[in-house]
């Protein structure tokens, strides 16, 4: 097994190539979708590829696991599978009639509407962080940020 240093600096630059993944990830998969003709078969492979890669991250980092059954736990935890099928299909489907751009921009912006009511309300287990005027202040920023990137 390989040990995963853990602190702040890791987490923030590895949440920053993710983030920069995304559009990455969309040109990518909206290509995929465009040449085969079908945004499906395109998020088909996507997954294909994503299941293979998490399962050897599984096996090199946390080795084979010793007991498949998990603890009791709300359903809705597992439900964020559909959250990603939807972005995939969606993201292939839409971003070659919309733009990388616009339809990543608008992700950025539905991504900050979740992630602010999620803190706020500590839903689904997540910790809980107030509101606070400055947050609300960059939260209003950056969507109007969002809005200046998209508008032509």
């Amino acid at each position: 097994m390989i040990e995963i240093p853990q602190n702040s600096t890791i987490y923030a630059v590895t949440m920053l190539f993710a983030g920069i993944g995304i559009p990455i990830m969309a040109a990518l998969n909206a290509g995929l979708g465009t040449k085969l003709q079908s945004p499906a078969l395109a998020a088909a492979i996507l997954f294909f590829v994503a299941m293979a890669a998490s399962l050897s991250y599984l096996l090199l980092v946390e080795g084979i696991p010793t007991s498949l059954s998990a603890p009791p736990m709300p359903f809705y935890y597992y439900l964020g599978g559909l959250f990603v099928v939807f972005y995939v299909l969606s993201v292939t489907w839409i971003a070659p009639r919309f733009g990388i751009g616009n339809a990543v921009s608008f992700v950025l912006l539905g991504q900050l509407l979740s992630m602010a009511t999620i803190d706020q309300f500590g839903l689904m287990g997540a910790p809980q962080t107030s509101l606070t005027l400055p947050r609300l202040m960059g939260l209003i920023f950056m969507g109007i940020g969002v809005f200046l990137v998209v508008r032509k």
